[in-house]
């Protein structure tokens, strides 16, 4: 599988057709706070200044869709429900092949979906470009750099949330994560990393666990590894065991961007291995759709995750 470039095209070289803005903001009454607390760990050089941008030829659902370049501060936005709480949390990684977060459509536009559900919503505005997979032109496949940031930055999360629990309102043994395309690879990162922490442990949250109680994995990307065999990702498949999370999949089989043998590969390791997996294909719906509403079935998959975290006893049927 060649290198995964968001499907709407907002890759760092946008060639003039994006127009730049101010670096991104979340909504007033919320704020980044950066999770970690000195220096960067593996911190790697950017092209240039974090920057937040639009491009003026995609959209989807009538909408133009913005993403977040050039992130060397990784930052954490929570977003709590404003009516009841169900004590749930929800880490979201946006897409973008690790290039760029598509920081709207796979990002606030979630949070606003899920405080409305009655679960607290945590935005990750984790380290890209290049932080966590990429094709290796000499093995032609994909590898995992040495210094897999994004998994840095989602652990450290992890353990952030779970030590600020009871100050957020949330259950401690209620949280999970859910990612699109890099973002749905990166969900399945932490799900199957989660013993050790890659990085020298910083302040007490690092005692906590990063282990995900459940993961959503919409559109994932970099786990079928090989055009030529049915085969997931090693760096996934060995650390898959029966304490990984319980987990739903989704995918379109005519998404042109991430083939549907990504979810096909991490479903049948999971269930080979014991693991509680839901998924779902539907015959159309492309990719990089996030929630935005359109005439196809698949974009009713909401009520899907919905439905499915009542099953698992995360939210109440």
């Amino acid at each position: 599988m060649k290198p995964l470039i968001f499907a709407v095209c907002v890759v760092s070289a946008c060639s003039g057709v994006c127009a730049q803005t101010s670096v991104w903001q979340p909504s007033a009454g919320h704020a980044q706070v950066a999770i970690w607390p000195g220096a960067v760990p593996d911190a790697q050089p950017a092209a240039g200044p974090e920057d937040h941008v639009t491009t003026s030829t995609s959209v989807i659902a009538g909408q133009q869709v913005y993403a977040v370049r050039n992130v060397t501060r990784p930052t954490m936005t929570v977003y709590s429900p404003e009516g009841k709480n169900t004590g749930v949390a929800v880490l979201v990684f946006p897409g973008g092949g690790y290039q760029d977060l598509a920081i709207d459509l796979e990002g606030t536009e979630v949070c606003d979906w899920l405080t409305s559900k009655g679960i607290t919503c945590v935005l990750l505005k984790y380290r890209v470009p290049n932080s966590g997979m990429h094709w290796d032109e000499r093995c032609q496949c994909q590898m995992k750099p040495k210094a897999p940031t994004a998994l840095e930055d989602a652990q450290r999360t992890m353990g952030l949330v779970r030590f600020r629990a009871a100050e957020w309102h949330i259950d401690p043994h209620k949280i999970g994560v859910l990612g699109f395309s890099a973002g749905g690879h990166l969900a399945a990162d932490i799900s199957t990393h989660f013993e050790k922490r890659l990085y020298p442990s910083v302040d007490a949250a690092d005692n906590e666990s990063c282990r995900p109680d459940f993961a959503v994995a919409l559109y994932p990307g970099h786990l079928w590894i090989d055009d030529k065999k049915f085969e997931l990702n090693p760096d996934i498949r060995t650390h898959i065991t029966r304490q990984t999370p319980p987990t739903f999949l989704l995918q379109a089989e005519d998404d042109d961007a991430d083939n549907v043998n990504q979810s096909l590969v991490y479903y049948i390791a999971l269930k080979d291995a014991g693991v509680p997996v839901e998924m779902h294909l539907y015959a159309h719906g492309g990719h990089a759709f996030g929630l935005r509403r359109t005439k196809l079935p698949i974009t009713e998959w909401p009520q899907l995750v919905e439905t499915w975290l009542g099953t698992i006893g995360m939210i109440s049927e």
